[in-house]
């Protein structure tokens, strides 16, 4: 029993260390005085400050700020309605085609999904003269196509473990199909609504091939951004940027976690 215990202690150890020792290196060096990134040259903020006065790399963050928020919404919405339709309207005409259209953008390469839009916007364009040219509604577009599609597994699955009775009582005391989804269903499948929207804005903002394929000139996202830099060299602005994305990552998730705990127990009080 020691053995086994002292067996998964160190499984766990070694994968922590393999998973966060680069992160914490990297926020060791975005403190780096040195413009060298790989010589120490002591404690500074001085990259921070840089960071901010880089005009580039800001308009670039703001970018993908904006569109990761707008592509996590719809997709939330798109994704929430389809897991519903797919979990709650048993069998019907067309189910099979719908869940594969949904699961196609999981497996799809990404260079595969980012080309057939491209291609997609070119000929909507010649037809339909819309979109005029590639932006931040294409990229937008793009984003929602494959997020929304983790939405839907992740509401979906939810939703397959959720007790009908609940509902059914509901019914029975004479609520309609509207009150009974905002109401009821969605109180309760709310978690799986917040987890799907964090892995959306998380998928958007992290998002660089796909981008390069639907972007237009003067769009260029944040990760497009860092990825042009990095190809001539880290620059310890670079890590600055890194260190606050990490922080705004994790503010987020503590406070995601925070939400579910303090709904679950409300849940569990109510039953």
């Amino acid at each position: 029993m020691k053995r086994r215990s002292l067996f998964l202690t160190t499984s766990a150890t070694l994968g922590f260390i393999f998973l966060y020792a680069p992160m914490i290196a990297l926020v060791v060096y975005s403190f780096n005085k040195s413009k060298l990134v790989t010589v120490w040259g002591g404690w500074s903020l001085k990259w921070y400050g840089e960071l901010f006065r880089n005009e580039q790399i800001i308009d670039a963050a703001l970018l993908s700020l904006k569109i990761a928020f707008i592509s996590a919404s719809v997709a939330v919405v798109l994704g929430t309605m389809a897991g519903f339709v797919l979990s709650r309207f048993g069998r019907f005409r067309g189910k099979m085609v719908l869940s594969g259209w949904i699961s196609a953008p999981l497996v799809m390469p990404e260079v595969i999904t980012g080309l057939s839009l491209l291609l997609l916007f070119v000929a909507m364009e010649g037809m339909f003269g819309w979109p005029s040219g590639r932006g931040t509604g294409t990229i937008i577009i793009a984003h929602v196509t494959f997020c929304m599609a983790y939405v839907a597994v992740i509401v979906q699955s939810r939703l397959s473990q959720l007790d009908e009775t609940l509902e059914e009582a509901a019914m029975d005391l004479g609520a309609k199909p509207s009150s009974l989804f905002f109401l009821v269903t969605m109180p309760l499948i709310m978690p799986a609504i917040i987890s799907g929207w964090l892995l959306s804005f998380t998928l958007s903002l992290d998002d660089l091939v796909i981008a390069s394929f639907v972007s237009g000139p003067g769009n260029s996202t944040l990760p497009m951004v860092i990825f042009s830099k990095v190809r001539l060299g880290v620059s310890p602005e670079v890590n600055a940027l890194a260190t606050l994305m990490i922080a705004v990552v994790a503010i987020g998730v503590i406070g995601a976690m925070y939400q579910m705990r303090r709904q679950s127990k409300l849940l569990a009080s109510d039953e």
